[in-house]
């Protein structure tokens, strides 16, 4: 690599950052013409959120290499022995001439990420750069078009590089493998089974990332949602979207998306699976279509002095044809209300009467007492209120299925009801019954293995008109109703023609971690293959105590040594002792290290890890060697297995 080379890149970079502070200036200035366009109120306000959006993006992007790699194409390739910077962002050039760098996600960027020696795809040589912060420092080339090609060197150090704080996009070492879903078709639900350290929750936010450039008039439309498993796991990706350019995607869990509803009782075991069984939603739209009545006498519907009359099997008819249609409940009683006002409106013509919109509207507030009598306004609390007060016996759930979701004091009105977190899944289900949901245009579900079928049904109604990503691995399954089978869960999100990819090679999981968990597939009762490491490095320990706490604290001292995020796991009643031994030892807890149970840990890693106590992770409930499981395979460079009881047998191999 000559010295002149790499100078004339770093020279190359600063054109690249001035284009940057150009595109930020041209958005502010578009800001202030945007505010005195022409045009109707609406487009105005529109527009000016738009470039407000645009320039508070681009102020607030975070700071970072203006790209991290360069295609040279051959003069016989469609691009005629050209070349191109691959960034994160699009950088036009000066005066409207070439753009200075790609954006990552444009056709022709697809080549850095897919091209080799056997397939070059026009590409003469393929460039990749390293970078300490924001300087230059390297740069390494295979010529492919010559058929050359081996590994890197710069993109095995980013792939290793010590993780502390949030996580990174990866769009400097996305894979053939997974470049190929995260330019997968709108249209196309992909389910991936990821295993440990695939990068598979990344591929769901470049996936988000490259759908939103490539498909941005549908998706700014109905948006795009990601649903994370809880509060911290959305913390930790916060930022990779923002990186990409990207800032208008909803991010959130499953328990927020359903409401702002608070949760402030708690379930037996028993209850929690019978409330989420994908039988109840069956239990609640019997309880809330069963409402409906008969008609039993004609209607009379007021009109000033006069009386409009509605005969009984008329009135049976309309609504028994309404039931028929499937409708939700609150738009099937405004569709009877609306079919009773024809039928008035048609005797008041015939009359030679004049029946406006006013007229209607005083008509259907005439109809109100016949609906509320035969198809009467529903909330879901009120109904959710009268199952849990005691189920019907309807052939649906035995007796002591329904006695464990029986509330032993029910309130004496919805509105007293304390609900729990399975509650919420329950109301939504009832809400969804009265009336649509609103939709979004694609939905990625992170660690979907642990969705219920009722949470699977919650998602299906947002996502009815539009495609999924779903990632997860069944052998993290960590909660009593996990998946055991994708096809399963799929049909449950409503996509059972969704393609089923696995991702078997673990870039960020070491070695020796990866064959230390993958002892443990076989009892884990899931087919899923078992995962390999990209990487060859990696240190483990497993170290015998007499007193845990202590050898806890002595293995978290000895990790502060090295680089990185060190991360405490173990069964959740021992994270409160655990953290105040280390307090104690004057350990300061914070982003370098924390303590985390053992489940609130999935999609987490740390570049240090030490499991306390293996044991006692198993014996915490059903599912403890998934559990297990997770804990040992969120290390990226060393893992210590701190242990006071035997180990399980699948580690003392």
């Amino acid at each position: 690599m000559g010295d002149w080379m790499l100078e004339e890149e770093r020279a190359y970079v600063e054109v690249c950052r001035a284009g940057l502070r150009r595109m930020l200036r041209g958005a502010r200035d578009n800001v202030i013409i945007g505010e005195t366009v022409a045009g109707d109120r609406y487009s105005a306000e529109r527009l000016g959120r738009h470039l407000k959006s645009l320039a508070k993006q681009l102020g607030e992007e975070p700071d970072g290499p203006p790209f991290f790699g360069r295609l040279d194409f051959t003069p016989a390739s469609e691009h005629h022995g050209r070349a191109y910077h691959i960034g994160r962002r699009h950088i036009p050039g000066e005066h409207g001439g070439p753009p200075v760098v790609i954006d990552w996600r444009a056709p022709v960027s697809r080549a850095f990420y897919r091209a080799s020696a056997r397939e070059p795809m026009g590409v003469a040589v393929r460039r990749r750069f390293g970078w300490s912060h924001l300087s230059l420092t390297g740069f390494e080339d295979e010529r492919l078009g010559q058929g050359e090609q081996r590994d890197s060197e710069i993109l095995a150090a980013e792939i290793e590089r010590p993780r502390v704080g949030p996580m990174r996009d990866i769009v400097a070492t996305i894979q053939p493998e997974q470049d190929e879903l995260v330019r997968a078709g709108l249209e196309a639900t992909i389910c991936v089974q990821g295993a440990p350290g695939t990068g598979k929750t990344a591929v769901g936010l470049h996936r988000a990332a490259y759908l939103l450039y490539a498909h941005r008039q549908r998706l700014e439309r109905r948006g795009v949602l990601i649903l994370g498993p809880n509060p911290t796991f959305l913390r930790y990706i916060e930022q990779v979207l923002p990186a990409l350019g990207e800032v208008d995607v909803e991010q959130t869990t499953l328990e927020r998306l359903l409401g702002a509803t608070e949760v402030g009782a708690a379930d037996t075991a028993e209850a929690a699976a019978v409330k989420h069984d994908a039988r109840m939603a069956e239990v609640l739209r019997r309880a809330l279509f069963g409402r409906i009545g008969k008609p039993v006498e004609p209607l009379a519907v007021p009109d000033g002095s006069y009386r409009w009359r509605v005969e009984e099997d008329e009135l049976r008819r309309i609504v028994d044809d309404t039931r028929r249609e499937g409708l939700p409940y609150g738009v099937g009683r405004e569709r009877v209300r609306a079919r009773v006002v024809e039928r008035v409106r048609r005797q008041a013509e015939l009359r030679g009467q004049s029946t406006g919109a006013t007229w209607v509207k005083r008509i259907g507030r005439g109809v109100t007492p016949f609906l509320d009598a035969v198809w009467p306004a529903a909330r879901p609390e009120q109904v959710l209120a009268e199952v849990l007060s005691g189920p019907a016996d309807d052939g649906i759930l035995d007796a002591a299925e329904r006695q464990a979701i029986t509330w032993a004091r029910p309130p004496r009105t919805a509105a007293g009801a304390r609900w729990s977190a399975a509650d919420l899944v329950l109301l939504d289900e009832l809400a969804g019954l009265i009336d649509r949901p609103r939709g979004y245009g694609h939905v990625i579900v992170d660690e979907a293995q642990d969705l219920s079928p009722m949470q699977c049904r919650a998602i299906a109604r947002r996502s009815e008109h539009a495609s999924l990503t779903v990632l997860g691995d069944l052998a993290q399954a960590t909660t009593p109703w996990a998946a055991r089978d994708w096809r399963e869960q799929l049909a449950a999100l409503g996509k059972p023609g969704g393609r089923v990819v696995a991702l078997t090679t673990g870039f960020r999981v070491p070695g020796a971690v990866v064959d230390l968990a993958n002892r443990l597939l076989a009892r884990l009762e899931v087919d899923v293959p078992p995962t390999r490491s990209y990487r060859s490095d990696g240190l483990l320990r497993l170290t015998p105590a007499a007193d845990l706490d202590a050898a806890v604290v002595a293995a978290a001292s000895q990790a502060l040594a090295f680089e990185g995020s060190i991360g405490v796991i173990a069964a959740d009643d021992r994270v409160e002792p655990l953290t105040e031994a280390l307090w104690d030892a004057g350990l300061e807890l914070g982003e370098r290290l924390a303590v985390v149970g053992a489940s609130a840990v999935k999609g987490l890693e740390y570049d240090h890890v030490i499991v306390a106590e293996p044991a006692a992770i198993t014996g915490a409930g059903p599912r403890g060697l998934n559990r297990l499981y997770v804990a040992l395979t969120r290390a990226v460079s060393r893992l210590e297995v701190v242990h006071a009881l035997p180990l399980p047998a699948e580690l003392t191999r």
